[in-house]
Order: structure tokens, then C-alpha cells, then sequence
């Protein structure tokens, strides 16, 4: 008995000592650290001190703070960064869906500003502003080294003003200046119209508006067609959605899937995380899908994508997505004015990270230039060769029924719509054809 007990003191030393061993340099570096800490931010007093006292003129304190605040954020990502109490106040309006601007998401790249894409009708995407554009002056001065929140409050403005961006577009030799007047910017979150017998579903960003006008829209869209029995499937168009709130991402992807995980959030620590799951109802009856994505679907849009691409629940075409794949919280400050701040990384069904990476498409289809009306050769203004039909005498086809004639005249017709649409959409065009081929399988099925 007493060897045993003096085996567990000499256990109990030992740990004693390792533990001691350990710990102290750990402890000893904890303190460091702090020390280290400390040393920084009395260094970032004398700095401010010096400069209020000795500055060559006299600067607002406040504006240095919040420089200094700025600037610690904006080093960690693209996408963290301090809004002060009016720019908080914007954002909060913007994500209901009404504000005044340009209409372009913009990130920063190399220094300049990078458009990620320009909202639907609005100034930038009437004047021509594409995803991929690079501005590198407003009005004339060079945004190079600013901020892109200073960036972007150069480009800000009363409504009914005008703003000339200088923009770098690749393909394009030299920069160009674009003249834009700014406007109201008041976003239809979704856009639904009738291609034949398929719904068309553009969806431009998702603020609180997007889920309700995506079903409402859907609804009016299959009762103008007779019911699901006459719809072939639905075209979700993400091209050039810069993303928006993480929330209606779920609710849209959950819209048309009945069960699973639709996204799930890892931030640094595991018990951070989260995942969201789909519930059952699926708003297209199981009804063929593809889903429409380019260089300027980015965040939320990429969420959709991938959830509904890992599900196999649609057929993804297009070209590759944007790549952010970050989560981004606003936090509340004092003073009204908040933090954006990265705090978790998403990943798709499948575990798939985007970020940096994007989502590839099943099926790759570019969009073609669009040439102007002067490049249209002879050829292409032709009239259009003649058939049998036309020549003088031709018999008539007697084989046929009425119904049966009136069918192939529909099928002639959707079948000259669909080819007008690729000359204005070809991706588009693509997409509802793609519908259209799944549809017949399902039927001869």
C-alpha cells in the first residue's frame, strides 16, 4: 500500500512539474503578447497626439478616429470596413430595396475600383457599365490608393447630377469615359415573364423583397400559362446579382428544394457555426430547372447556385461565378454607427468552399458580343431562303388535321421566338431550349 501511495505522489509531482514547466512559458508569453499590445496602442496615442499638435493644419479629431478605425478593418479583407452613422443609415436603406446612386456593386482590386456587376435598369446598366470593369478615375481624379469607401463616396451624389467614370475594360485597348446622371435607384427585386412555355425568373439582388415577388411573381407567371401541366420548367436568371442578404439566399434556394442542407457557415471557431436546411414544398412542383450565372453573380447568388446545383435540383449554365464566399455581419456601435466585418467563411452542400473560387457551371456557355448594327453584314439582312410552300402551285399537305396544321404552326412560331431571343439573350436562348429538351424526355418518359 504505500509503495502505491508513494507512486501517486511522485505522479502527482511530476505533473506538478510538467505542468509548471509548461504553463510557465506559456503564461510568460500571454504576458508578452499584452505587453506588446500595450506598447502599440501607446504608440498610436503619441502618433494622434503628434499630429493634432503639429500637423501643418489643424485636423478633426473625429475623422481620425475613424480613419484609424477604417483602416484597421479594411487591411483585414476587401469586405470588412467601419460605417459611420450616415453610411449605416444607407445601408439599412438599401437592403429595403430604395436609395440614390449609380445602381453598381463595386469591390477593390489592385488598388482601383472593380465593378462585380451593375443593377438592372438602373443609370450604370443603362449607360453600358459591365461586370469586370475597372473605374480608375470619377470626374477626373484617380481613385488609385483610395479606399473603396472613399472611393465610392467620390461617386455619390444629388440625384440628377451628372458623374464621368474613367473605365478599363478588357478587350478594350484604351480607357474610356462613360457620363452618367445619377438617379433614385428603386430595385424590383424580381422580374417574371413568359418565354413560351417557360417562366423566366430574373432575380437582380436579394433584399427584403426578393422571396415575396419571386413567389408572386411564379404564381402569376403559371396561372397566365393554364397551370404547371402547361409549363415545360423555370429559368432562375442570377447573371449579375451582386448577392445581398444571406437570409433571402435561404429562402430562395428553399423555395424549390424539399429536404437538406442548402448552405452551411464556418467562422474561427467550430461552435460558430451554423446550417441551414431546406424545408419541404417546392414552389415549381418538380418542374425541370436552370439556373443562369456569370462573372457577376456573386454571395448570395453563388449560395443559390450551389445549393440547387450540389442538389442536382437544376441545371446550372453560364460562366464561372464571382467567388466571395464570405459572411459578412454588421455590428451596431456606439454613436449609430456600425462595423462590416467578416466573421464566417460559407460553404455549399457538398462542402464545397467559393470563396476565391466561384461556382463552375454543368454546362459553360458564354454570351456572345453583341455587334453593332453597322458590323451586320449583307448576309445576315438577307431574306430568308424559300421552302416548298412558297413556290407557285405547291401541293397542299392533305395528311394533316386542322388541330394537327394549327399544332405545327405554334411549334413554327415559339420555334422563330426562340431564335429571335438567342440573337438578343443567347444564354437565355440556351437555357429555355435546354428546358425545352428536358421537358420532351420527361414526356416520352
Amino acid at each position: 500500500m504505500k509503495k502505491f501511495v508513494m507512486a501517486a505522489v511522485a505522479g502527482t509531482l511530476a505533473g506538478v512539474i510538467a505542468t509548471t514547466q509548461i504553463a510557465g512559458p506559456l503564461l510568460a508569453q500571454e504576458g508578452e503578447r499584452d505587453n506588446s499590445v500595450y506598447e502599440q496602442l501607446d504608440l498610436f496615442g503619441d502618433i494622434f497626439e503628434r499630429i493634432r499638435a503639429q500637423y501643418v493644419e489643424e485636423v478633426d479629431e473625429g475623422e481620425l478616429i475613424e480613419a484609424a478605425i477604417n483602416g484597421m478593418l479594411t487591411s483585414l479583407d476587401p469586405h470588412s470596413s467601419y460605417l459611420s452613422p450616415d453610411d449605416a443609415a444607407d445601408m439599412r436603406v438599401q437592403t429595403r430595396g430604395e436609395f440614390g446612386g449609380l445602381g453598381i456593386e463595386v469591390t477593390q482590386e489592385e488598388g482601383f475600383v472593380k465593378v462585380v456587376s451593375p443593377i438592372d435598369d438602373t443609370p450604370a446598366d443603362d449607360a453600358g457599365i459591365e461586370a469586370g470593369d475597372f473605374i480608375t478615375h470619377v470626374d477626373g481624379e484617380s481613385v488609385l490608393g483610395l479606399t473603396l469607401d472613399e472611393a465610392v463616396e467620390m461617386m455619390r451624389g444629388p440625384v440628377g447630377s451628372e458623374i464621368i467614370i474613367t473605365v478599363v475594360r478588357e478587350g478594350t485597348e484604351e480607357p474610356f469615359d462613360v457620363s452618367i446622371i445619377r438617379d433614385t435607384i428603386k430595385l424590383t427585386a424580381v422580374r417574371t415573364r413568359v418565354e413560351g412555355k417557360t417562366v423566366v425568373m430574373r432575380v437582380s439582388t436579394f433584399n427584403d423583397q426578393t422571396y415575396p415577388n419571386l413567389e408572386s411573381g411564379l404564381m402569376e407567371a403559371v396561372e397566365e400559362l393554364g397551370g404547371f401541366e402547361n409549363v415545360d420548367g423555370f429559368v432562375l436568371d442570377l447573371r449579375n446579382n451582386p448577392g445581398g442578404l444571406l437570409t433571402q439566399a435561404i429562402k430562395v434556394s428553399d423555395a424549390f428544394l424539399n429536404a437538406g442542407e442548402i448552405v452551411s457557415t464556418r467562422g474561427r471557431d467550430p461552435q460558430d457555426g451554423e446550417r441551414y436546411n431546406a424545408t419541404p414544398g417546392d414552389l415549381a412542383e418538380g418542374l425541370p430547372m436552370v439556373v443562369l450565372i456569370n462573372g457577376g453573380s456573386a454571395s448570395a447568388s453563388e449560395i443559390v447556385a450551389g445549393a440547387l446545383q450540389d442538389h442536382r435540383r437544376a441545371i446550372v449554365v453560364g460562366t464561372k461565378s464571382f467567388g466571395k464566399g464570405s459572411v459578412q455581419t454588421v455590428m451596431p456601435l456606439r454613436g449609430d454607427g456600425a462595423m462590416r466585418l467578416t466573421t464566417a467563411r460559407y460553404y455549399t452542400p457538398s462542402g464545397r468552399s467559393i470563396q476565391a473560387l466561384g461556382v463552375s457551371p454543368d454546362i459553360v456557355v458564354a454570351q456572345p458580343p453583341s455587334r453593332p448594327e453597322e458590323e451586320t453584314s449583307e448576309e445576315d439582312t438577307a431574306r430568308p431562303l424559300r421552302s416548298e410552300a412558297d413556290l407557285r402551285g405547291a401541293l397542299d399537305n392533305d395528311s394533316l388535321t386542322e388541330d394537327e396544321r394549327r399544332q405545327i404552326e405554334e411549334e413554327q412560331a415559339r420555334a422563330e421566338a426562340s431564335a429571335e431571343l438567342r440573337e438578343e439573350d443567347f444564354q437565355l436562348s440556351y437555357a429555355i431550349d435546354l428546358l425545352h429538351g428536358l421537358a420532351a424526355i420527361d414526356a416520352a418518359q
